[in-house]
C-alpha cells in the first residue's frame, strides 16, 4: 500500500505538478545556478513549503475560478501570493530556493526520492 501512494506521489511529481504556484517568476535556462547542493534541513524546509502551499492551492483556487469579476479573481490570487510567502518565510526559504530545489529534483533521481518521502512525511503529521 505504501509503493502504491509513492508511486501516485511520483507521478504527480514528474507530471510537473510540483511547481511554483502562484508565483511570477518564470523559468529560465539561462538564469545562473547559485547552489547546486541542498543539506536535509533545506529539504525538510521544502516539504514543509510544499504540504503547505498545497493546501494553499486547494482553498484559493475554487475562489478564483467563482470569483464574480477578474478585479476579484486578482484580490484572490493577490492573497493567495501572499499567504504562499509567508509559507517560506517561516521556513527559511526563497522563492529561488524553492524552485532550485524543484529543478535539482527533477534533475537527480536519489534527490527526487528523498523529497518525495519528506513530503510523504510532512503529510502524515498534518
Amino acid at each position: 500500500m505504501k509503493m502504491v501512494s509513492m508511486k501516485a506521489v511520483s507521478a504527480i511529481f514528474i507530471a510537473g505538478v510540483l511547481i511554483v504556484p502562484f508565483s511570477k517568476q518564470v523559468f529560465s535556462q539561462n538564469a545562473p545556478k547559485q547552489q547546486t547542493n541542498v543539506n536535509d534541513e533545506q529539504l525538510k524546509s521544502f516539504a514543509k513549503v510544499y504540504v503547505q502551499v498545497e493546501k494553499i492551492r486547494q482553498t484559493y483556487e475554487p475562489r478564483v475560478k467563482e470569483a464574480p469579476g477578474p478585479d476579484e479573481g486578482k484580490q484572490i490570487q493577490q492573497e493567495a501570493q501572499s499567504k504562499f510567502q509567508e509559507v517560506l518565510t517561516k521556513e527559511g526559504l526563497s522563492e529561488e530556493n524553492y524552485t532550485q530545489i524543484i529543478e535539482m529534483a527533477r534533475a537527480d533521481d536519489s534527490l527526487r526520492k528523498k523529497v518525495l518521502q519528506m513530503i510523504v512525511e510532512e503529510r502524515n503529521k498534518s
